[in-house]
């Protein structure tokens, strides 16, 4: 999955935070809703502009970025 296809960074839009192309979602926002418990399934039904594909992509991105992080010693 190439993540620029799904999400882009936007100073004009939400304060530059990473969101799904063609929304305003914050990519954020669509971690918080998972941690919290909601299903991908619940998401869509609340924001049927996503898809299964950009909810994946959410969760690559959080991951890529996790691995670009060091661990403290």
């Amino acid at each position: 999955m190439k993540l620029s296809d799904y999400i882009e960074i936007d100073p004009t839009k939400r304060f530059g935070k990473p969101i799904l192309k063609g929304t305003r979602i914050a990519v954020g926002d669509v971690l918080n809703w998972l941690g919290n418990g909601m299903s991908k399934e619940e998401i869509i039904i609340d924001f049927p502009e996503l898809n299964e594909k950009q909810i994946q992509a959410c969760l690559l991105f959080a991951a890529s970025r996790e691995n670009q992080l060091g661990i403290a010693s």
